[in-house]
């Protein structure tokens, strides 16, 4: 039986996959995903047989993985940051069902929160939200709800797809029912382009945030109450009281 995976291949080039990752794909026949992934990977494994969909071309990518399976090859659908996270995995379960032939194995991966985080400093040290702006898929009176709920309960929140050519005040609304409950000198920060080129990160306050230009390259990091600037990193402590 051949086996279809799907991949979470970090958020930026092939060196923010996970090992795992790599040797999936590497082991695979076919590798299918968005065309800005595969551009990504497509130096690093060779001789693979790339299929490229476009943007919401999602269905059709999975479809199409899972006839390949079908046909006999190992494939690969590819995932930006990790494949459980806003990617895959769900739909390639969805559109198999119940069909005992697929065999499906999700490859886990960084996703933007972790790699983000990361550069900004430890800005996700204790609980915390991840919602996206996007309203494609999700009714903003859904996410107003979400944010509002994390706003209330002092969690540190994780803005994915904060802005885009459609969406220029998708930020700024969110950043405006954070304030409901949180203080306007709240540190944030935003990091874009994760492990691409151009990578670049930038600490603020909430009040500076809502102001702030986002495309779908930036996460935007909204601290908690007792989330603080030390060493020019954006720091949330997890609470140890001895420090």
């Amino acid at each position: 039986m051949a086996k279809c995976s799907v991949v979470g291949i970090g958020p930026g080039d092939w060196r923010e996959m996970t090992l795992r990752a790599v040797e999936t794909l590497e082991a695979s026949d076919a590798i299918v995903g968005y065309q800005l992934y595969i551009d990504l990977i497509r130096g690093r494994f060779p001789g693979k047989d790339f299929h490229a969909t476009p943007m919401r071309g999602e269905a059709e990518r999975c479809r199409l993985a899972l006839a390949l399976d079908r046909a006999g090859q190992r494939v690969a659908v590819i995932c930006s940051g990790d494949a459980g996270v806003y990617g895959m995995a769900g739909l390639i379960y969805e559109l198999r069902g119940e069909d005992a032939e697929v065999e499906v194995e999700v490859v886990g991966g960084l996703t933007a929160a972790v790699s983000g985080a990361a550069l900004l400093g430890a800005p996700l040290g204790h609980d915390f939200a991840v919602v996206s702006l996007s309203d494609l898929l999700t009714p903003w009176e859904v996410i107003e709800r979400r944010l509002e709920c994390a706003a209330a309960g002092d969690f540190c929140v994780a803005l994915y797809n904060p802005g885009s050519h459609k969406r220029r005040d998708a930020l700024r609304r969110a950043c405006e029912i954070l304030l409901r409950h949180a203080r306007a000198d709240t540190v944030c920060g935003v990091a874009r382009n994760i492990g691409r080129a151009g990578e670049a990160t930038r600490l603020m306050t909430l009040a500076e945030l809502r102001d702030c230009e986002a495309d779908m390259f930036t996460t935007a990091f909204v601290g908690n109450s007792h989330t603080r600037v030390i060493g020019g990193k954006m720091i949330t402590p997890r609470g140890y009281r001895n420090v």
